[in-house]
């Protein structure tokens, strides 16, 4: 059998055809897939939620866990402690440590969750839960490129020691230079397709594939075909290492 799926010691490439379900408490009505995950030595954890049923529910407790969401496909009713949102498709929403979590969605709604244990600065607030829609957020050129457009969706703010981006490139563009750097990544491609250099590794992603960046991993991006490419990622910022 074939797979495009590669897992590396400081990089990983995760195709949609090994998606493998786990159940946890409280979940009902809900698939689930741990794409990323500390066992495999990544600081975060990227997980898949698929809603199956009317009413399906995801439960994240209130721990030293921060989570921030994605919607490819709603609706999606998220609850926390003190508030409730509706999101649609290209919804996100971020939640602080300490804050319990619920999801809801019909079936079919599906979305991307990435959740880390909080980098606290002592006498620092928390940051704020925060939502909005991805359709509402300005992209901008990246590095001049307007072939290669950027969206922030969280506020660049030091109470974050996170950030989630959709990068979007028009056929032929790319990263500007190959990439080496502190931050972690954890990537979900939402459209089209392109070559993704890792180390000295180079493979064809599309739509639907997860990938996991260590820190200082050498990278690069080049879209091809006849459609944008496009990507959502996590990366760890603000703090000093």
């Amino acid at each position: 059998m074939h797979t495009r799926t590669s897992v590396q010691a400081r990089h990983a490439l995760i195709a949609p055809d090994g998606h493998v379900p786990s159940d946890f408490p409280h979940w009902s009505g809900v698939k689930a897939h741990v794409i990323l995950s500390p066992a495999m030595g990544a600081a975060i954890s990227q997980i898949l939620v698929i809603f199956e049923e009317p009413r399906g529910t995801a439960f994240f407790p209130e721990d030293e866990h921060e989570h921030a969401l994605y919607v490819e496909k709603g609706p999606v009713r998220a609850e926390w402690s003190g508030g409730t949102v509706g999101l649609a498709d290209g919804g996100y929403l971020f939640t602080p440590a300490r804050t319990n979590l619920v999801l809801h969605g019909d079936p079919g709604s599906r979305l991307t969750v990435f959740r880390k244990v909080f980098a606290e600065i002592p006498g620092t607030p928390a940051p704020p839960v925060t939502h909005g829609n991805a359709a509402d957020v300005p992209d901008e050129p990246f590095l001049g490129n307007e072939r290669a457009r950027l969206q922030t969706l969280l506020p660049i703010h030091t109470h974050f020691d996170l950030a989630i981006n959709i990068f979007t490139y028009q056929p032929g563009a790319t990263l500007p230079f190959v990439e080496t750097h502190i931050m972690e990544h954890g990537l979900l491609m939402l459209s089209g397709q392109g070559i993704y250099r890792l180390e000295d590794r180079y493979y064809h992603v599309e739509a639907g594939d997860a990938i996991w960046m260590a820190p200082y991993c050498p990278q690069w991006f080049a879209a091809i075909g006849d459609e944008p490419a496009s990507y959502l990622y996590y990366k760890d910022i603000h703090r000093l290492p």
